[in-house]
């Protein structure tokens, strides 16, 4: 069997916690950040989990995750 490609994309954008999780960060984090109040970029720190509709889809991009 070949080995299975990771999608670049997607490991960029996605992390897998120890327990198996995928997280990902929140979108308008990068840039034009200065002028969003301070709860909002408060909020920007955290990440979440996928939702279970797309977790199916994103462990298949990050096979060795």
């Amino acid at each position: 069997m070949p080995k299975i490609k990771t999608h670049k994309g997607a490991k960029s954008r996605f992390s897998v916690t120890g327990g198996g999780k995928i997280m990902r960060t929140k979108c308008g984090k990068s840039h034009l950040r200065r002028k969003k109040p301070a709860r909002t970029k408060r909020l920007y720190g955290k990440m979440l989990t996928v939702s279970s509709a797309d977790q199916k889809r994103i462990k298949r991009l990050l096979p060795y995750e």
